[in-house]
């Protein structure tokens, strides 16, 4: 086996006959033994019964896994890692805006040297603007506190070869987020240039809360940067504050007569107040996730395979429960 494809399914159920139909195409025209593996992370609509038919269709070439509730589309990245078993693993969406006719690219940088091939759009994303805001906030936020690239753009169609993805479902605690375990992993990133389409049914499932919670899993997961930048502005309040306390008293000894300000004094309380609630979420959120890896949550939860079979998975991080049929509750 070649190429492992992975692509996480929520609400694709119009969608996944086209891109199926597309990838065979491709990877028969560049002669590429390959797998799809469809992730389907708790979609509420039908997306699991069009999986079904999708690897009824063609059982040795294309797996089905439905998850139990949803949790995300980095843990079905994961699940579908896991269960990929070919020399370079394709990541993309289920909606069809990351071209498959476009897979050839990158395999081709992974086979000319990258361990990781990222797809870059040239500034033509066809996202919605919020979700185009959210994405040039998270690059930047991966640049400051993962310490990505400035000139390396990231984005949820990619290649890896094989050793990376060995590596990244090494992962096992309940917060994962792919960039961030890349990074760790390998500087022997590139980007490559594909072309990206307009959303042709549906919407992305990407709120400005979901995309919030994403960022925060990848960067408290990741990094101790947050809190080295929160003890930064915790002493620079302190500062702050110190300084103004002796430019008060400066002022009260030169001018007896000025009055004390309240409106001052009740915005350096609020101020301050505010910073150190702030730094005591920020601790707490650090902590919060700490206890809730160790209490062993799970990634994701398995309730039904299709297809082809699976690679063993780790059991701290998948738990399977067997039922007979994903669709009902």
């Amino acid at each position: 086996m070649n190429i492992s494809i992975v692509i996480p399914c929520y609400r694709s159920e119009h969608t996944l006959p086209g891109v199926l139909s597309e990838i065979d195409e491709t990877m028969k025209k560049a002669g590429e033994s390959y797998e799809v593996i469809l992730v389907n992370d708790g979609s509420p609509d039908n997306t699991w019964e069009t999986i079904r038919t999708l690897c009824a269709q063609d059982p040795d070439r294309r797996t089905g896994i439905c998850f139990a509730r949803n949790f995300g589309q980095h843990a079905a990245l994961m699940a579908g890692i896991r269960a990929s078993r070919g020399d370079i693993v394709l990541c993309m969406d289920d909606d069809g805006q990351t071209p498959p006719a476009e897979a050839p690219k990158l395999i081709a940088a992974i086979r000319d040297g990258a361990d990781v091939a990222y797809a870059s759009y040239g500034g033509h994303k066809q996202h919605s603007a919020l979700r185009n805001i959210g994405t040039a906030l998270n690059e930047k936020m991966t640049e400051i506190l993962l310490g990505k690239p400035k000139n390396l753009f990231v984005s949820s169609y990619f290649a890896m070869r094989r050793f990376v993805a060995d590596e990244v479902i090494r992962y096992e605690n309940s917060y994962p987020y792919l960039i961030g375990l890349v990074l760790r992993t390998t500087n022997h990133i590139v980007n490559v240039e594909v072309t990206h389409r307009r959303r042709e049914q549906g919407q992305s499932g990407y709120t400005f809360a979901r995309l919030l919670s994403l960022w925060m899993n990848g960067f408290t997961a990741f990094s101790v940067k947050p809190l080295r930048i929160a003890t930064a502005i915790g002493a620079a309040s302190a500062g702050i504050g110190f300084l103004y306390g002796i430019y008060t008293i400066i002022k009260r000894v030169l001018v007896p007569d000025v009055p004390l300000g309240f409106s001052a004094l009740m915005s350096a309380v609020v101020f301050f107040g505010g910073m150190i609630l702030l730094l005591l979420g920020l601790a707490g959120e650090y902590i919060g996730r700490t206890y809730i890896s160790a209490s062993s949550a799970p990634q994701y939860v398995v309730r039904e395979t299709l297809g082809a079979p699976q690679k063993s998975t780790s059991k701290e991080a998948q738990k399977v429960k067997e039922e007979p049929d994903c669709t009902q509750p």
